[in-house]
């Protein structure tokens, strides 16, 4: 299952009241496997999300019912493809 790195910018104004339904909504995802780490960057101004997905479609259904994104909170979202050789968590 391919891994995908998915990088966003938060909509300063918006993204505080929304975190803790975001968060809750990972945390789900993390507990079936599907998210491996997940945080804020920099000073608040967007986040990372390290996760696995059957194919880049399925994440986008994924991502677009995180509560982020139906509340409008996020103000980029960049999707890359990841394919990790090195690291403690890579079988």
């Amino acid at each position: 299952m391919p891994w995908f790195v998915v990088e966003t910018k938060y909509v300063p104004e918006k993204y505080k009241a929304v975190r803790p339904a975001h968060r809750e909504y990972l945390q789900a995802l993390a507990d079936e496997g599907t998210v491996a780490v997940a945080g804020p960057v920099g000073e608040d101004i967007g986040g990372l999300i390290v996760c696995q997905a059957e194919n880049a479609e399925e994440l986008q259904k994924i991502l677009d019912v995180d509560p982020y994104h139906l509340e409008g909170a996020l103000a980029e979202r960049t999707v890359r493809e990841f394919k990790p050789v090195i690291g403690s968590w890579v079988p």
